[in-house]
């Protein structure tokens, strides 16, 4: 499945500020926007990642996952 987020981004001074809207949490700062949007690929995947992992060890054993569309 190819999931797309929306990221937000405006700039302020000499910074680049970021955040994903779907996930909480994901947000960056930068010097410039293509630095940013490489940021913010990084810390969203890694913030998935972490999630993926949170939600296996909740469930403990007998788990199924399953793919669903929104």
């Amino acid at each position: 499945m190819n999931t797309r987020y929306t990221a937000v981004v405006k700039t302020d001074g000499t910074f680049w500020y970021g955040w994903i809207e779907e996930v909480p949490g994901v947000n960056c700062q930068e010097a410039t926007r293509e630095e940013l949007l490489e940021s913010l690929k990084i810390t969203l995947r890694e913030a998935l990642e972490f999630n993926r992992t949170d939600a296996i060890d909740a469930a403990g054993e007998n788990y199924e996952e399953l793919e669903i569309g929104v």
